[in-house]
């Protein structure tokens, strides 16, 4: 699998330097006193959010990350050279966890944000700051302190504003396509999609909004089967969920609104907070159906469904009522950014 959403790194930050002994030792002056220096502070460890990483894929390979060193304190009172801090780049939407405390150390959400994860050890004294009047000569310095060590767990949450969410084959690649430049994979069997896709709907001028095509859910999914429960916490994010509903399915069988059950039963189980989030009930594929049998099919979904909330008729393939739920969605959002 291509996208990579989670993964398990080590960071380690610098030690501290050093202090160092030291007496000044110049012509005319042969007690100068102590001057060793201060050791230098070790590296902190940063993670920093960078656009264009789109996965955790890199830290497969790569999941040690350790930073330099402070450098020994010299003479003269001279302080030791510090260590370069340690700039580890991440995906926006990256959360961070700290693996043995199980504490949410914080969240990157902006590119060029970054977060401290594993601080430097301070630098150890010199004798220049033991000198006292009772110890004149002190021959004491003190060792660097040691930096962090973490174990961190790194999960990467899609930063969309939109939220598809339905069953295998419910139409949501399709709408994602007709919407925006996102060019999911689309076909007649289960599990077309593997991964998220994002797409960026534009509705007008400086009007746009990111939509994110989430795997196919399925009965049952929050007890492993099928593959979307991996991925519902990328819809944690999204300020709306779309569930799209296939009113003429393949399957004579199948009953929409058992399925529509089904799944928000799951939403449910995976998250309650989740659960609670503002959705849509998108009936797709009318054009599947003669106008009249469709809007008779609609009405009875939406009356045994009992639902409450927005109800849109598109056609994803055919890009009927497309443009004017983009338009609602945009809406909303602007209301709810307020």
């Amino acid at each position: 699998m291509r996208f990579v959403d989670e993964a398990t790194i080590k960071v380690t930050a610098g030690h501290g330097g050093r202090g160092a002994v030291g007496f000044r030792r110049e012509k005319f002056i042969p007690f100068g006193g102590p001057d060793g220096g201060d050791g230098g502070k070790g590296a902190d460890v940063y993670l920093e959010g960078v656009e264009g990483i789109n996965t955790l894929a890199d830290f497969r390979f790569n999941r040690a990350f350790k930073g330099p060193h402070g450098q020994p304190g010299g003479s003269a009172d001279c302080t030791g050279a510090g260590g370069e801090d340690l700039i580890v780049p991440v995906p926006i939407g990256t959360v961070v966890t700290d693996i043995d405390t199980q504490e949410e150390l914080g969240d990157v959400t902006q590119a060029g944000q970054r977060l401290l994860v594993a601080k430097g050890g301070k630098g150890g004294w010199g004798n220049a700051r033991f000198k006292s009047s009772t110890n004149r000569t002190p021959r004491k310095a003190m060792p660097g302190l040691p930096g962090e060590k973490r174990d961190l767990r790194l999960e990467m949450k899609v930063m969309a504003d939109v939220g598809l969410l339905g069953l295998p084959n419910a139409g949501k690649s399709t709408l994602i396509r007709a919407v925006s430049a996102a060019k999911p994979k689309v076909a007649d069997y289960p599990f077309t999609t593997l991964h998220p896709n994002l797409g960026v709907v534009r509705v007008g001028e400086h009007r746009s909004f990111v939509m994110a095509d989430i795997p196919g859910l399925i009965e049952g999914a929050a007890d492993g089967a099928g593959l979307g429960i991996q991925f519902l916490k990328h819809l944690q994010r999204t300020g709306v969920l779309l569930h799209l509903i296939d009113i003429a399915p393949p399957d004579p069988a199948a009953d929409p609104v058992r399925d529509a059950r089904a799944i928000a039963a799951e939403l449910k189980k995976f998250n309650a907070n989740l659960a609670q989030k503002e959705r849509w009930l998108i009936l797709n594929k009318i054009d599947q159906l003669p106008a009249g049998d469709a809007d008779k099919l609609c009405k009875d979904i939406v009356r045994r469904l009992r639902w409450k909330g927005r109800v849109f008729r598109i056609s994803g393939l055919a890009h009927q009522g497309t443009e004017e739920l983009c338009q609602a969605i945009m809406v909303r959002l602007e209301e709810i950014a307020v």
